[in-house]
């Protein structure tokens, strides 16, 4: 069965070529999302700094979350530097180093902060040298509290060499010089303080205890390591301290990458859903139109004795091959994309520096497998029909359409239509990020509805019209109808094809960009605030800076400002859950700067362990004025806090708003990363804050209205309109290459029209309104489809009936749609009608 398939496949290349297309692009999109899923699971950032640690002691960098993904953490979770000491007793370990990270920044000659990558925790306890896998120094180690020893790469950006005098901004204290006492070949861009003046920087002032450590790295004897591991574990036993070895050793110095790693098994999971209703759905629409153009063949199979079965297993042994040959270029091409890919989610900050993709042999087995299961179940779908009949009623249905639309089909896609206008409401009483992403999924739905009733749709349509039509139309007018009539299941897959390109790219694009529109609008009207300033090459705001900004000239107020992530534990319909939530700390002071529509409470009451939530949340987990909540800081660190306001701009910053008091010390540098400043005279206060950041080198002021750099509403923007870029290729490709596929298996029907008398110039005409009139109603059906989920998110978000986005998207969707429509109808009605009408016949 398989020779006579291949044989088969040679003589009907062009009916196939949509398939091909369709598994091609499927297995690049399949690939790629595979990566992105690999990626999540096994990448792991470089050893950097820790080479010469053969086992890395942390803290948990996750919090639990049941039955989903652990909540990763954003802020660095730290332990208690004195466990080295208990670690040290361990039998095989030869040294135990606690590392105590903290903000810093180098200053170069021209007095601007050097790149030293991340400046959070660009600084370290001399100790943690021992850590790195090249120690050797030229110079000594730094000893009292005016030394320094600096990374190779660290000093040469600040153009240092030992005995040289640097000046450092470390821990938020006041700019210091220090004199290099070494450089480290293996030290990269870390800063190396002594044990003593790390410890002091550190401190929480009381002098008592020991400082926090980042982590723990072990130096173990030869061959050792897995015994001493599994020792180190048994020593822990009881706590929530993770023993890592190996290539996950690199991740303990990134927090960020645990966390990214955790993103990308959620944008790879998401993106997957996507691509697979696509896929399935171009797929399944490839092998139909492939099917159909072959019911002559399968009949004459049919008529000298060949079974159901093996007619069926013909088909799907046929297409299996070709998709398998189809899947190879497209697995190369989804692995090519990848670097682009990287690329991207760097760009929009969900894939750090540090963490590379792991490009696997999995994703493209994963794609090839996918591929021929979903072309040979497809195929066994498409052809059942026909391989269950007789030869002469498959002789029949060869030359005709194979019958009248199934009302079953028309109001079963009628009910999905009117499912996704139901759900469509959901923005209406969730004006948040899950009320907009569910209107993509809407679409998508809506989509899938109007595809399954496109026979019963377009047959009602085309009888209204040709009832219109003059008695003394036109030939090719007369013709066109009449081929409209006739085959309304053929066209009907055109316009399903092309009416769900036009709803997925309306409802994606629109659902994006009027959500950030509302986030815009939201957090533009509660902020008070014209000017920023922001310490992001120092790590953080220096902790003086504060009572320097209010005491400028021509400012009125100014508070501090974070961002930083909470583990919301809540009950939800009897059970227990635990939800990540964005976060925002303030101070009591932010009420002058920021005006969050409370409605409940007041900011003034933000000190201690406080919090302030948003209206939504607050009524839906009891969480009103003078309730306790318990939550997961950034850090892990489980807190009770008081409940002080309820605020109704949480569209805009969020639906918690933490104390400084109660979080800042639970973020990874301890300090403010920025402070808003409210203006009663902008020029007088922009020269004011010009001249105390030009003492404080490292500082930036920005125009709260216009922000120097993307925000984040900006890169989520990229990134989806990067993604919907990716799939409309995906969708206008497949599509042309269907409709080519579907007017090439025309030859009979054109024969005959020419055979007829008909001229060329009449075939074309004809075929050129059939294209019009399919696009007219695919577009048409396409906008009253799109314009429901997006009337309703608009009503929700914007409280007006039409969203916000490019005016241009809508006509340019609709000319693509034309422009696809009739340049795949144009171009192989042309080439069949080279030949003659014999030639064209055959």
């Amino acid at each position: 069965m398989i020779t006579i398939a291949l044989r088969m496949a040679r003589h009907r290349i062009t009916s196939l070529i949509a398939v091909a297309c369709a598994v091609l692009g499927g297995a690049a999109l399949v690939t790629a999302t595979g990566v992105l899923a690999e990626s999540g699971l096994s990448s792991h950032a470089p050893l950097g700094r820790l080479a010469g640690a053969d086992i890395v002691v942390t803290a948990q960098q996750s919090v639990p979350v049941p039955e989903d993904l652990d909540a990763a953490l954003p802020e660095r979770r730290r332990i208690d530097s004195s466990v080295a000491d208990d670690l040290a007793g361990v039998p095989g370990v030869r040294r135990a180093v606690a590392d105590v990270s903290f903000p810093a920044s180098l200053l170069g000659r021209d007095d601007r902060p050097v790149d030293l990558g991340d400046p959070a925790v660009a600084a370290h306890n001399w100790s943690a040298a021992h850590l790195l896998g090249d120690r050797r120094t030229d110079g000594r180690a730094p000893t009292g509290t005016d030394e320094i020893a600096l990374g190779a790469t660290a000093a040469a950006r600040a153009d240092a060499a030992v005995g040289d005098t640097v000046r450092v901004v470390a821990a938020g204290r006041p700019q210091q010089e220090y004199r290099v006492s070494g450089v480290l070949p293996g030290g990269g861009d870390e800063l190396y303080l002594s044990d003593s003046a790390a410890a002091t920087l550190v401190s929480d002032g009381t002098g008592q205890g020991s400082p926090q450590a980042d982590l723990i790295g072990l130096q173990v004897e030869k061959g050792s390591t897995g015994s001493v591991a599994a020792a180190v574990e048994k020593t822990l036993r009881g706590t929530d301290l993770v023993v890592s070895t190996g290539a996950a050793r690199g991740d303990t110095t990134a927090p960020d990458v645990t966390a990214a790693r955790g993103l990308l098994l959620i944008v790879a999971a998401s993106f997957a859903g996507t691509v697979a209703m696509l896929v399935a759905f171009v797929l399944a629409g490839a092998v139909t139109v492939s099917v159909a153009g072959r019911r002559r063949e399968l009949a004459l199979i049919r008529s000298i004795g060949g079974t159901p079965a093996q007619v069926r297993g013909l088909v799907a042994n046929e297409t299996a091959i070709v998709a398998a040959l189809s899947a190879l270029p497209g697995i190369a091409l989804g692995y090519a994309i990848t670097g682009q890919l990287a690329d991207l989610l760097r760009s929009v900050g969900i894939l750090p520096d540090s963490l590379p993709l792991t490009v696997g042999p999995l994703p493209g087995l994963a794609a090839l497998v996918t591929m021929v299961v979903a072309a040979y179940i497809a195929a066994q779908a498409a052809s059942r029909r026909t391989s269950r009949m007789t030869s002469t009623q498959a002789m029949v249905e060869s030359a005709t359409e194979a019958r009248r639309p199934s009302r079953v089909r028309g109001w079963v896609g009628l009910g999905l239509l009117a499912a996704s206008f139901v759900i469509s409401v959901g923005p209406l009483v969730m004006p948040d990020e899950n009320g907009a992403a569910a209107t993509a999924s809407v679409g998508i739905l809506a989509a899938i509805g109007l595809a399954v009733c496109a026979p019963m749709l377009l047959g009602r349509v085309v009888e209204a019209f040709a009832g219109r039509v003059r008695t003394g139309a036109s030939a090719p007018t007369w013709l066109a109808v009449a081929n409209l009539r006739v085959f309304s299941r053929r066209f009907s897959g055109v316009m399903a094809a092309s009416a769900m390109l036009m709803i997925f790219t309306l409802t994606y694009a629109l659902s994006q960009t009027t959500l950030i529109r509302a986030m815009e609008d939201t957090a533009r009207d509660g902020t008070m605030a014209q000017l920023s300033v922001t310490g992001g090459a120092l790590g953080g705001v220096p902790n003086d800076v504060l009572a320097d900004i209010r005491a400028a000239d021509g400012v009125q107020a100014a508070a501090p400002v974070s961002t930083t992530s909470v583990a919301w534990t809540h009950r939800t319909l009897g059970d227990e859950a635990t939800e990540p939530e964005s976060a925002m700390i303030l101070t009591p002071q932010a009420s002058k700067v920021l005006d969050l529509d409370v409605q409940h409470g007041s900011l003034r009451g933000l000190t201690g362990n406080t919090v302030a939530v948003g209206s939504d949340v607050a009524s839906s987990r009891d969480a009103e004025v003078g309730k306790v909540v318990r939550m997961a800081l950034g850090d892990g660190t489980d807190v009770k806090a008081q409940v002080v306001a309820v605020y109704g701009r949480q569209l805009g910053f969020g639906s918690i708003v933490l104390s400084r008091d109660l979080a800042l010390q639970h973020t990874t540098s301890r300090l403010d990363q920025g402070i808003l400043v409210r203006a009663d005279d902008m020029d007088r206060a922009t020269r004011s804050l010009a001249a105390l950041t030009a003492s404080h080198p490292g500082l930036a002021v920005e125009d709260v209205a216009h922000p120097d750099g993307p925000s984040a509403t900006t890169q989520s923007l990229a990134l989806n309109a990067a993604t919907l870029v990716v799939l409309l290729g995906y969708l206008t490709l497949t599509i042309a290459n269907r409709i080519v596929a579907m007017t090439t298996q025309r030859r009979g029907e054109i024969s005959a029209i020419r055979f007829a008398g008909a001229t060329r110039r009449q075939v074309l005409a004809m075929t050129r309104r059939e294209a019009l009139m399919t696009a007219t109603v695919a577009s048409v059906g396409a906008l009253v489809v799109a314009a429901v989920p997006l009337l309703f998110l608009s009503i929700g978000f914007l409280e007006r009936p039409w969203p916000a986005g490019p005016v241009w998207l809508l006509p340019a969707t609709v000319l693509l749609v034309f422009a696809i429509i009739l340049g795949s109808v144009e171009l192989p009605t042309r080439h069949l009608l080279r030949s003659s009408p014999t030639q064209t016949g055959r």
